[in-house]
């Protein structure tokens, strides 16, 4: 005999066996054997003494299947978002559907998302790591202490956090990722140097004041020699208040923290391969603008900080575009 039962269509015969041999009694043969009356009943339906092939378990696959509920048009508008944003989720590429007059469930936005990878027509980016954490030592500081108890963060630029992170974009080529974010709305302002001093953080500290579009009220940093110096000197001659964090106490600028990882897996990972200082810092200066105006944000309740900016109850408040 060229075919024979299963494991599992062996034990059923068994259970069946026990069942027919002790007076046909259901429940005693449950307890006995340790299985459920369900269970049972089940596999009894299915006994027949006479073709032994009904105790093999049939296929459980649906009869009917889910068919896709949405246009070629949607499915493509959908890829064309995710190929110009490849790290963005589908909460986010919903809101930007919702701006082209296509409303569709987040639901569907991620159920096209998983068919486009499916068929292979959407290809992931692969991952490489170009942020590198340092640590650093904790040093006396004229103008920074600790953020006060009292210090309350309500409106936009009542704290900024600041933060760099080492980028090792190709062998031998190391730059600095300079952020520095609005805890309130989110705002943020990027740039990029080779190198981290004092001195470029000052220059950073021009840039980022004439960016941000509300007036600082404070910033804090970590202990790292380039908050210190020149920077710190420059925030003394304004009169900007400059908290410094514990040593090893990232998660006290987790706001900052959290940002790196986004700007690491939605611009770094996924910009084409052209590491010259020019043209990253032309890119980053898009991918800022993006950041700020187009890039929904969950922690906003998806609007972009511009947005919310605009909706923020501060009639001083003015929204400036970056070219």
């Amino acid at each position: 005999m060229g075919w024979e039962l299963s494991r599992d269509a062996q034990l059923g015969l068994q259970w069946m066996t026990h069942y027919l041999t002790h007076g046909r009694n259901a429940a005693f043969t449950c307890r006995h054997l340790g299985i459920s009356g369900q269970t049972f009943y089940r596999w009894r339906r299915r006994y027949d003494p006479h073709n032994l092939a009904t105790r093999e378990a049939g296929s459980h696959r649906p009869g009917r299947f889910r068919r896709p509920t949405w246009s070629l048009r949607q499915a493509a508008a959908v890829l064309a978002l995710r190929r110009q944003y490849p790290r963005w989720g589908k909460d986010k590429l919903r809101r930007l559907l919702e701006k082209q007059d296509l409303s569709l469930s987040t639901s569907m936005v991620g159920r096209i998302l998983a068919d486009l990878r499916r068929q292979r027509v959407l290809v992931e980016p692969p991952r490489p790591a170009v942020l590198k954490h340092q640590r650093r030592k904790l040093r006396l500081r004229p103008w920074a202490t600790r953020k006060p108890r009292f210090w309350r963060v309500r409106q936009p630029g009542d704290l900024v956090g600041l933060d760099t992170k080492q980028l090792h974009p190709a062998p031998g080529i190391s730059l600095h990722h300079f952020s520095a974010r609005d805890v309130v709305s989110r705002w943020e302002v990027i740039e990029v140097h080779p190198r981290t001093m004092a001195q470029t953080a000052a220059h950073f500290l021009e840039a980022w004041l004439a960016r941000m579009p509300f007036s600082i009220r404070a910033l804090q940093v970590d202990g790292g020699s380039e908050f210190a110096a020149q920077f710190e000197q420059a925030c003394q001659r304004r009169q900007i208040p400059l908290f410094v964090l514990p040593p090893r106490s990232p998660k006290l600028n987790g706001h900052v923290e959290r940002a790196h990882r986004t700007h690491n897996e939605e611009f770094y990972e996924v910009t084409p391969d052209r590491w010259s200082l020019p043209q990253l810092s032309r890119q980053l200066l898009a991918w800022e603008h993006t950041y700020n105006t187009i890039r929904p944000h969950q922690a906003l309740g998806y609007a972009t900080p511009a947005e919310f900016l605009q909706r923020f109850s501060n009639p001083k408040l003015k929204i400036q575009k970056c070219h």
